[in-house]
């Protein structure tokens, strides 16, 4: 696909995801330094992971605390530490736009996209082919 400078797949920025160790101490950090409260504790037991948000804007936080040791965020501290963890792009059509990215040669962590956090479906293009950053896609479940 040649680039033309128009962007007919990728809504916005949905979130920024970071990776933390201490769910209510960060909830009151962030929540200090955004002037507002976070509006969404939600636990996604598939991925062993706590998550809160915050809304900036059209754009949220999305604050990821592992609930045992053996998960990816859990992992993911322990080798960088705290510190954000993915970019996430809201999706008119998520199975049209992962199609598209691994035809385009971006690689994939899972099969096809799976129920995420905030009532969205996701999937996950590894960072060793988004120079080193995490990419997440999000489309509204209907």
């Amino acid at each position: 696909m040649t680039f033309d400078g128009k962007n007919d797949f990728m809504l916005k920025i949905e979130h920024i995801g970071i990776a933390v160790k201490d769910l209510e101490a960060s909830n009151k950090l962030f929540g200090q330094l955004l002037g507002s409260p976070h509006y969404k504790v939600e636990s996604v037991a598939s991925e062993n992971v706590d998550t809160s948000f915050f809304q900036i804007g059209a754009s949220k936080i999305e604050l990821l605390h592992a609930t045992n040791a053996e998960s990816a965020i859990a992992k993911f501290i322990d080798k960088k530490g705290e510190g954000i963890h993915h970019i996430a792009f809201a999706v008119e059509d998520i199975e049209k736009e992962v199609e598209r990215l691994k035809n385009e040669g971006f690689q994939a962590i899972s099969d096809k996209p799976k129920p995420g956090a905030d009532n969205k479906l996701v999937f996950f293009f590894h960072p060793k082919s988004t120079n080193g950053v995490l990419i997440e896609l999000c489309q509204e479940m209907k």
